[in-house]
């Protein structure tokens, strides 16, 4: 019998835009033949089901379940293709728990962890994982911008603390930027990462777990026509992805064994993507952030990866479905 799989997808936040990208890709990418598949719209209004009439059904949130065409629709899995908040947070991961759905990401307690980049990194480096030097401001207790100097060298990354998609990210190079750009994320957020600038070059990525064991992706090097690698640099085609990067051995092992060890020391699950900038002089690679929805739309690494590999993405999308389905059982 077919597996009834909810596609849930929208969000509560501007991230909302890629999450239909991403959902685009997966829908059309699953096995129809193995999957009977329902797009699941996480909205403000509401979490609405579009029906075969075109007509939007409100998702009964006491079962997360549906009625199509007079039967009751009972889910096997909710496959995750949130970006942001409550999907990448680990507030529909609870709700999950709570009713008893299995679903492909990470649990609860790990999308929240990594939804905060500041803990994130926190934890990492406890696990012996490189990360930059940061403070975490938040809205209700501002620093000035001479305290946040006297703790951290110029250049700078000002960062949303909770989130993704490179939104209401700067780099600050002197003094003057830095107010401006503390504006710019505390728009996006009420709390906030300022980090130093680490040099060297940007990979990311993709590592995911099936029957037991985990497997990376391989590498995409990111080079960026912008400063850095900001939402239009990563969706409106100003960077370059460089997948299987051009890497040497040496490098290749610290960047593969860094992300399996991010992997399992947040106790990661389903496919995650983890940025990382690699100091060639240092010969250190330095974590960056992690994604546990990653982008799955055409302009998102994970599929490339997925790709290069010489997977096709239906078999890859069944892997994770199947895989999650008996990790949660």
């Amino acid at each position: 019998m077919k597996k009834k799989v909810a596609l849930v997808t929208g969000g509560l936040s501007s991230e909302a835009q890629i999450s239909y990208k991403s959902a685009k890709t997966v829908f059309n990418a699953l096995d129809k033949n193995v999957f009977d598949v329902y797009q699941i719209d996480i909205h403000p209004t509401g979490w609405w089901y579009e029906n075969v009439d075109g007509e939007e059904v409100a998702v009964n949130k006491a079962d997360f379940s549906i009625e199509e065409a007079g039967q009751k629709i009972n889910f096997d899995i909710a496959l995750m293709c949130i970006h942001g908040t409550p999907g990448e947070d680990g507030k529909m991961q609870g709700y999950f728990d709570l009713i008893g759905l299995p679903y492909t990401s990470c649990d609860t307690s790990t999308s929240a962890l990594t939804f905060n980049k500041r803990f994130t990194v926190a934890v990492a480096g406890f696990g012996g994982i490189h990360v930059a030097k940061s403070l975490h401001l938040f809205k209700e207790a501002p620093m000035t911008e001479a305290e946040i100097l006297a703790q951290l060298k110029l250049p700078v990354f000002v960062k949303p603390n909770n989130g993704g998609s490179s939104l209401g990210i700067s780099k600050v190079n002197a003094a003057a930027e830095l107010a401006p750009a503390l504006v710019k994320a505390f728009n996006e957020d009420t709390q906030v990462l300022v980090e130093e600038f680490i040099s060297g070059r940007e990979f990311t990525i993709g590592v995911f777990k099936s029957k037991g064991e985990t497997t990376v992706l391989p590498i995409t090097e990111i080079k960026t026509q912008n400063e850095f690698f900001d939402f239009e640099a990563k969706y409106q085609g100003k960077s370059e992805e460089i997948t299987p990067a051009l890497i040497s051995d040496t490098i290749f092992t610290d960047l593969t064994s860094a992300a399996k060890k991010v992997y399992a020391i947040l106790n990661c699950r389903g496919v995650v993507r983890i940025d990382f900038i690699y100091d060639e002089a240092a010969a250190k690679a330095y974590m960056l952030e992690v994604n546990t929805v990653p982008g799955q739309s055409e302009a998102s690494v994970i599929p490339q990866q997925v790709k290069a590999n010489g997977w096709n993405l239906t078999d890859f999308y069944a892997a994770i479905i199947e895989d999650a389905l008996i990790g949660n059982n």
